[in-house]
């Protein structure tokens, strides 16, 4: 990788180059988008603001999702790195914030691709309500594959670094119990669904468990593929099977925002520019993740992104009940994010002071 022998804030303003420009083309879009649906200065303004304030929406969600992505990819090859994070945006832009949406309406209505463009077009409103019953099912899939990822990571016997010690020394040494993990997902998909009635239920638990073996499909065939590859070429691992892991992973980040979304606008066009707009800020928040060794420089980062996607996978379980705002999910996570930064820096504050004081001890001996 590339190092750059600017200024910390020059740097880091580098890395957000790309995302700065799309921002600007996204809302000269959104602006012209505005003025030829209405014709008015004040259309053209308030398609401007919904485009900026899904951007943060996408932008709050998916903070997580850059911690997760990073700590994903800086185990990978550099080649693979670099696809993800080109092939990658590509497939997160035009292929979750915009196919995936088409693709729900497409099933939904049992209509063609084409007309599905027409309807989001024409029909706006006939769109978002079909968007909207497909809730439910969106919601137990998507909550119980990021459930699964945040137990995994938690329930892991090798982990050694732990930032609520009291709750994940404990999960790290239940997870000798083989499949422990599942069993906590299946009792929660028990209990939620026992909370629904007639056919909800029913489709609630056959989303959810088609999240579950999505889950455990992409793990399989990751490792098989990453396995095989590195049998071939000991530079190829870390490879394709990562790269699908880190695609379905935000897949299942994008079902909140892209539902989420229609709250604000019922037009299909705007939603993909405010959150390819935010995904282009979460793609440049992982590569400076990675490049400039966060992860590591800040201990408790990576747990305060996996508490937070925990939270939000019972937030999309819940919301099969009730709605909950999109801005306090995504205040939830920026919160435990927040607070698990000022945690690893108070320790980094507290290591640096301790090996002062041993230093200072030592030159005291040698007198």
């Amino acid at each position: 990788m590339t190092t750059s022998t600017s200024t910390g804030t020059q740097t880091t303003l580098g890395y957000f180059r790309w995302a700065f420009i799309v921002t600007i083309i996204g809302l000269i879009l959104g602006g012209l988008l505005g003025w030829q649906m209405t014709g008015t200065i004040g259309g053209m303004a308030t398609v401007f603001f919904i485009c900026s304030v899904l951007a943060v929406l996408e932008i709050s969600l998916s903070f997580d999702n850059a911690i997760v992505n990073a700590n994903k990819l800086k185990d990978m090859t550099p080649v693979w790195q670099q696809r993800f994070l080109t092939w990658g945006i590509i497939i997160a832009v035009f292929g979750m914030r915009i196919i995936f949406p088409l693709l729900i309406v497409v099933i939904a209505a049992k209509i063609g691709p084409i007309d599905a463009i027409v309807l989001a077009a024409r029909e706006p409103a006939e769109y978002a309500r079909i968007m909207n019953e497909a809730h439910l099912p969106i919601a137990a899939f998507g909550g119980t594959f990021l459930m699964m990822v945040g137990l995994t990571y938690f329930f892991d016997h090798e982990k050694d670094v732990h930032w609520i010690e009291i709750l994940e020394k404990n999960m790290a040494r239940s997870a000798s119990i083989k499949g422990i993990e599942i069993a906590v997902v299946l009792l929660l998909i028990l209990l939620f669904s026992n909370l629904l009635e007639g056919e909800e239920a029913t489709t609630f638990v056959y989303s959810a468990i088609y999240g579950l073996v999505t889950f455990l499909a992409v793990e399989v065939l990751g490792g098989l593929l990453d396995a095989s590859q590195k049998t071939m070429s000991e530079a190829a691992k870390g490879g394709l099977g990562a790269f699908i892991y880190l695609e379905v992973l935000d897949a299942s980040f994008s079902f909140d925002g892209v539902i989420g979304a229609f709250a604000l606008t019922q037009n299909l066009f705007v939603i993909a520019i405010g959150l390819g707009i935010g995904a282009m800020y979460v793609r440049s928040m992982t590569i400076m993740l990675v490049e400039k060794g966060t992860l590591a420089e800040y201990r408790y980062l990576e747990h305060g992104a996996f508490y937070a996607i925990l939270i939000l996978s019972v937030i999309m379980y819940v919301q099969t009940l009730v709605h909950i705002p999109e801005v306090i999910t995504g205040l939830g996570g920026a919160t435990l994010i927040g607070i698990s930064l000022w945690s690893s820096i108070r320790y980094n504050r507290r290591e640096r002071e301790e090996e002062e004081r041993a230093a200072r001890e030592s030159v005291a001996e040698n007198i």
